[in-house]
């Protein structure tokens, strides 16, 4: 039996777990099991997670995709560009490859919704995900700023800073945070919401709720929203594939 999971910090909610059961379920793959590693630290990796009899690959979620990452082996091109790991593949030599297939599902996502406006975005959050979102966004040729709770060499606004012209002129805004969460499903990002148009994207990477309130404040407006939920569809078909090949 081929053994996958999820490697996270209170997990309970896992899209993932769920999301492969279905799959190998509808699929007859009968050959493969997925289940989730809550883990308190990542230096709990090596005991509880890899000595899993036919562990094959790992999903990776919050807080881990970077700290992950001294304990791979090795890792991919893009991995290295971008400085966090959400899929590992576990080779038949035992070896550990770290790949980011973060920033596929995010490209797959927002790319039919983008129009010639769209040059400028913010991106709420600095984590491992944000990470992916920035690589994506580069490519795209799309200026963008961090914005975090604290201005750092990382990111040139914090939440206070964010002026109502400020968000006008930024027609991309991505959710990168935890903020609006189930069961904080009331809460989101302190941005100016009035500086958000028609002429925007909100983008969330949360996707329980289906609609956050910071996708419902967009929508008062009448921007563009999107959930995280078929950025996951595609980054998990994307380690599915990373997995088998």
């Amino acid at each position: 039996m081929r053994k996958f999971g999820l490697i996270g910090k209170a997990i309970g909610y896992s899209f993932s777990r769920n999301y492969f059961k279905n799959k190998f379920k509808e699929a007859s793959i009968k050959d493969a099991a997925y289940q989730n590693f809550d883990l308190d630290t990542i230096t709990q990796f090596p005991e509880k997670v890899l000595k899993t009899d036919g562990l094959s690959g790992l999903n990776v979620t919050i807080p881990y995709k970077e700290q992950i990452i001294p304990f791979l082996d090795s890792v991919s091109k893009k991995v290295k560009a971008i400085g966090a790991v959400n899929t590992i593949k576990i080779k038949k030599n035992g070896t550990l490859k770290g790949y980011n297939t973060d920033c596929y599902g995010f490209k797959k996502t927002i790319t039919p919704h983008l129009k010639k406006h769209h040059k400028k975005a913010l991106i709420l959050g600095t984590g491992g995900a944000s990470k992916a979102i920035a690589y994506v966004l580069e490519g795209l040729d799309i200026d963008f700023q961090f914005v975090s709770r604290q201005v750092s060499e990382k990111a040139k606004y914090n939440y206070n800073m964010l002026s109502e012209s400020i968000v006008k002129e930024h027609t991309i805004i991505i959710n990168c945070s935890p903020v609006g969460t189930f069961p904080d499903v009331n809460e989101a990002p302190k941005i100016v919401y009035s500086g958000v148009t028609s002429s925007h994207i909100l983008f969330d990477l949360i996707y329980n709720p289906e609609q956050t309130q910071f996708l419902k404040n967009g929508l008062k407006n009448g921007a563009t929203t999107i959930n995280g939920y078929k950025m996951l569809e595609f980054q998990a078909e994307k380690a599915w594939k990373i997995w088998n090949k």
